[in-house]
C-alpha cells in the first residue's frame, strides 16, 4: 500500500463523481459536487465512504439543486460505493461549520470534483476565512473534544487494541494538527507530522486489506499482516513502528496544544511582540512558554546543559523546544563519569517536576535521551506482560516517576526514590525475572550517575525487590511470623522500607486504578507496618483495622451467620462471620459464583471458632437473594459444583503449588487460575471433602488472573504432612481443570 495508491483510489472515485453529475445535466454554473474529509484529501483506503456535498449558490434560484442530487446519488449507490452525502447552499456551508466541529473540520479540506469550479474555490476561501476569524474562540471547544477522544480512546502507543483514526496520536489528531496550522496561530512541525501521518495511512490500508471492511481498530492478529506488508521482520517490528508513529503523533499534539494555550493567554493586540527572553539557569531562558537556550550558552562547551535545560522545563511545567534539545543532543560533550553533583540533582528536579511528561517526550523525540540514559532503550514501547497496565514498559516508568514525586515528602532520600522510580522496571525485555535482571542494570547506572556506595546499593535493592510487597502483602497471612521474616530479610532496614513502600505505592498507581484499590493499600501498607516492628525490635504493631480481630455478633454465637455489608470507594466490601467449620469458605464461594458477583479480593480467617472472611466486591449487594442462596447450598437444594465445574481447559493451565518455606504453622498452597466464577469454590470444596482446614486465605485478582493462597492445617492438628499436601495439590488441581469431574472422583 501506497500513497501513489490511495491517490489513484481518489482518481478513480473522482472519475464516478464526475460522470454521475454529467449524466445527471448538472450545470457548470452556480452548482458544485464536492469532496470533504478524507475523501478531499485524496487519502481513499480500500473502505473509505467518499464524503460528498452538493452546493448551491443562491445567486442561481433558477437551479434546483434536488433533482440533481437524486441523480448523482444513485448511480453511485448503484455502483456500490458507500457515500456520505448532503445538499447545502453556499451559506448554509457556513452555518453548518459553526454549529458543529466536526463539519468544520472536514470543510477545511475541500476539493472540487464536478459543477462550477468558481463556486467551489469560494466557499473554500470563505471557509477557511471564517476559520481564521473564529479561531481565537473555538480552540478552547476543539481542544475539549480532543481530550474527551483521548479520554475515551487511550492512546494509539499504548492501547493493547489500538484505533489508528481516534486513538491519541492517531489520524484524527493529525487532522486536528493540521487544522491548527490553519489558524496561522501558532507553528505546527509541519515535516514530522505528514512524515508520520503518511506512515500512518499506509498502516490504515493493510488494516483494511486484512479485516475486508471500514476498520479502523488493528486486532492482536493483524500484526503479522502489517508487518508483511510493511516489510518488517515480525509482529513484534510491526507494533514498534505503529507504537512509534502513534507517539510522535501524541509529541506533536501535546506541544501544538502547549503553544495554542500560551497564545491564548497572551494579551490580544494588533502589533506583534518580539519574543522576550527570561533568564532561568545558566545558559537557559524562557521565551514564550518555552526553555531556550539563551545568548550564553554553550553546548559544546557545557555537558551538563541539556539535564539543565530538561530540568528547567520539568519545574517550571513548560515546553523543552524540540530545536533546543535536539541541538543540545547533538552538541554537548558526553557527561563526565561518574556524574557531577549538579547534575544529579538536575536528574531529580527533572523527575520530580510537574512537567516531567512533556519534557520525557520531547527528549525520546530528539534522541537526547540516549545521550542521558542509553540502557532505556531495553524497555523502548516494550508491551507490559500483565493487562492490567494501562501502558507500555516505558510510559509506565515515567507515569512511576510522576507518582513517587507526590510521596518524597514521606522518605529521607528523595534522590533515590526518584532514580529507583526510573530504573525499576529496566531490566523487563529479556528471559531473566525483571526485577532479578534490573539490579545489576541499576547498580551500574546508579553508579555512573556518581552517587555514594550506600545510595547505589540501595537504588538496586529497591529495583531487586520493588514487587515484594505487593507480591507478599495480597498472597501471605501478615499475621505469620515466616511471612515477616521473609520480607525483613530481603528489605534489610527501615530506611529501605519507608523507600519501598513509596516506591510500592507510587509504581501500583502508574499500572492502573484498581492496582491501588483501597484494599491493596491497606494490605500492603499493614504488612509494612508489622515489618517495621520487626526491623526496629519493638515487637508487634497493630494491624490494619480492616485485618484485625471483628466483633463477633450474638447471633453469630447462636449458631447463625451475620453479613455486614460496607459502601468503599471500589467498590462493595462484605463481612460474612459464622461459626467455622470445614467446608464454610466453600460454600460463601459458591454463593457468589452462583450469584455471578465478581470477586476483586477477599481474606479469610479463623477467630475464637469464628470463621471471619472479607470480601471485596465490584458490584452491589442484593443481600436478601444471597442469603437465600447461601441457605440453600448449605441446605444441599442447590450443588455449586454442577453448575461451576470447568466446561474446557482455560488457556492457560492453572498452577497448583505447596510453599514449604512460608509458613512454620501452616502449609501454604498458592493457586494461580485464569479469572473466572467458582475457582475460589472449586479449591475449597476440594480441600474440604479431604477434610483440610483453611486456617486462613488470601484471594487476589489483578487483570486475567487470580492468584489466591491458602493456609491449610488438618481439622484438628497443624500443618499437613508431606504426604496430604501433595494429595491437597492434586485435588486441587483436578478440581480447576475439571478431571475430577471427568473420572468421578
Amino acid at each position: 500500500m501506497s500513497a501513489e495508491e490511495r491517490a489513484q483510489r481518489a482518481v478513480d472515485a473522482d472519475r464516478l463523481c464526475a460522470d454521475a453529475y454529467e449524466a445527471a445535466g448538472g450545470s457548470d454554473a452556480g452548482l458544485a459536487l464536492i469532496a470533504v474529509g478524507g475523501y478531499g484529501r485524496a487519502e481513499l483506503a480500500p473502505h473509505s465512504d467518499l464524503d460528498v456535498v452538493l452546493v448551491s449558490d443562491p445567486a442561481h434560484p433558477e437551479i434546483d439543486p434536488g433533482p440533481v442530487a437524486q441523480q448523482v446519488w444513485y448511480p453511485l449507490w448503484d455502483s456500490g460505493t458507500t457515500i456520505d452525502h448532503s445538499v447545502r447552499r453556499l451559506p448554509d456551508m457556513i452555518d453548518a461549520a459553526d454549529a458543529d466541529l466536526k463539519v468544520a473540520l472536514g470543510l477545511l479540506d475541500i476539493r472540487h470534483l464536478a459543477g462550477d469550479p468558481n463556486l467551489t474555490l469560494r466557499l473554500r476561501s470563505e471557509v477557511l476565512a471564517h476559520w481564521r476569524r473564529r479561531a481565537r474562540e473555538r480552540l478552547p471547544e476543539l481542544h475539549e473534544m480532543v481530550r474527551a477522544r483521548h479520554e475515551l480512546m487511550g492512546e494509539l502507543a499504548h492501547r493493547s487494541v489500538p484505533d489508528l483514526k481516534e486513538s491519541e496520536g492517531g489520524l484524527r489528531d493529525a487532522t486536528v494538527l493540521n487544522a491548527l496550522a490553519a489558524t496561522w496561530l501558532v507553528d505546527v512541525p509541519h515535516a514530522d507530522l505528514e512524515l508520520s501521518r503518511m506512515a500512518l495511512l499506509d498502516v490504515r490500508d493493510l488494516v483494511q486489506a486484512a479485516a475486508g471492511r471500514s476498520s479502523d481498530r488493528i486486532n492482536p492478529e493483524m500484526w503479522s499482516d502489517i508487518a508483511h506488508g510493511l516489510g518488517l521482520p515480525d509482529a513484534r517490528s510491526a507494533q514498534v513502528h505503529v507504537r512509534t508513529l502513534g507517539r510522535r503523533v501524541t509529541h506533536l499534539s501535546r506541544l501544538s496544544w502547549r503553544r495554542v494555550h500560551d497564545f491564548l493567554k497572551r494579551p490580544q493586540s494588533g502589533q506583534a511582540r518580539r519574543p522576550q527572553l527570561t533568564p532561568v539557569t545558566k545558559g537557559v531562558a524562557l521565551s514564550r512558554g518555552e526553555i531556550v537556550l539563551d545568548r550564553s550558552a554553550r553546548p559544546a562547551e557545557d555537558p551538563l546543559l541539556l539535564l539543565r535545560a530538561a530540568a528547567a522545563a520539568s519545574e517550571q511545567d513548560v515546553v523543552l523546544a524540540p530545536p533546543t534539545a535536539a541541538r543540545l543532543a547533538a552538541e554537548v560533550p558526553p557527561m563526565p563519569e561518574p556524574w557531577p553533583a549538579e547534575a544529579r540533582e538536575s536528574l531529580v528536579r527533572m523527575l520530580s517536576g510537574r512537567g516531567l511528561l512533556s519534557v520525557w517526550e520531547t527528549l525520546e523525540e530528539t534522541e537526547a535521551l540516549a545521550r542521558l540514559l542509553p540502557e532505556w532503550d531495553r524497555i523502548r514501547l516494550l508491551p507490559h506482560a500483565s493487562a492490567i497496565h494501562r501502558f507500555t514498559v516505558d510510559r509506565h516508568v515515567v507515569e512511576t516517576c510522576s507518582e513517587a514525586a507526590g510521596l518524597i515528602r514521606k522518605v529521607k532520600r528523595a534522590d533515590v526514590l526518584l532514580v529507583a522510580a526510573l530504573l525499576h522496571d529496566i531490566g523487563k525485555g529479556g528471559l531473566t525475572e525483571h526485577s532479578v535482571a534490573g539490579e545489576p542494570i541499576a547498580h551500574a547506572i546508579a553508579t555512573r550517575m556518581g552517587f555514594a556506595p550506600d545510595a547505589v546499593e540501595l537504588i538496586a535493592r529497591l529495583v531487586r525487590w520493588h514487587l515484594l510487597l505487593s507480591e507478599t502483602a495480597t498472597t501471605r497471612d501478615p499475621g505469620d511470623p515466616a511471612t515477616i521474616d521473609y520480607v525483613a530479610r530481603r528489605v534489610g532496614s527501615t530506611e529501605a522500607l519507608s523507600l519501598l513502600l513509596a516506591l510500592t505505592e507510587a509504581d501500583a498507581k502508574a499500572a492502573s486504578p484498581q492496582a491501588w484499590s483501597t484494599w491493596r493499600a491497606g494490605l500492603v501498607r499493614d504488612l509494612s507496618q508489622r515489618v517495621r516492628a520487626a526491623l526496629e525490635n519493638d515487637g508487634p504493631v497493630s494491624a490494619d483495622p480492616l485485618f484485625d480481630d471483628v466483633a463477633i455478633p450474638d447471633s453469630v454465637r447462636d449458631g447463625r451467620v451475620a453479613f455486614v455489608e460496607e459502601q468503599v470507594d471500589s467498590g462493595t466490601r462484605l463481612t460474612l462471620i459464622a461459626p467455622d467449620r470445614v467446608g464454610l469458605l466453600a460454600d460463601f464461594a459458591g454463593m457468589f459464583a452462583l450469584r455471578r458477583i465478581p470477586v476483586r479480593a477477599a481474606r479469610a480467617w479463623a477467630q475464637d471458632h469464628i470463621g471471619v472472611s472479607v470480601w471485596e466486591l465490584a458490584d452491589e449487594l442484593n443481600l436478601p437473594a444471597l442469603k437465600d442462596k447461601y441457605d440453600a447450598i448449605v441446605e444441599g437444594r442447590v450443588d455449586p459444583a454442577a453448575k461451576l465445574r470447568p466446561s474446557g481447559p482455560d488457556e492457560l493451565a492453572p498452577t497448583v503449588e505447596v510453599r514449604p518455606d512460608a509458613s512454620a504453622l501452616s502449609t501454604v498452597l498458592e493457586v494461580r487460575a485464569a479469572d473466572r466464577p467458582g475457582v475460589v469454590y472449586l479449591v475449597c470444596a476440594a480441600l474440604a471433602e479431604l477434610d483440610i482446614a483453611v486456617r486462613s486465605a488470601h484471594v487476589d485478582t489483578l487483570g486475567p488472573q487470580a492468584v489466591d493462597v491458602f493456609y491449610l492445617q488438618e481439622a484438628y492438628a497443624g500443618a499437613l504432612s508431606e504426604t496430604r499436601a501433595a494429595d491437597a495439590a492434586h485435588a486441587v488441581r483436578d478440581a480447576l481443570t475439571g478431571e475430577r469431574a471427568a473420572t468421578g472422583r
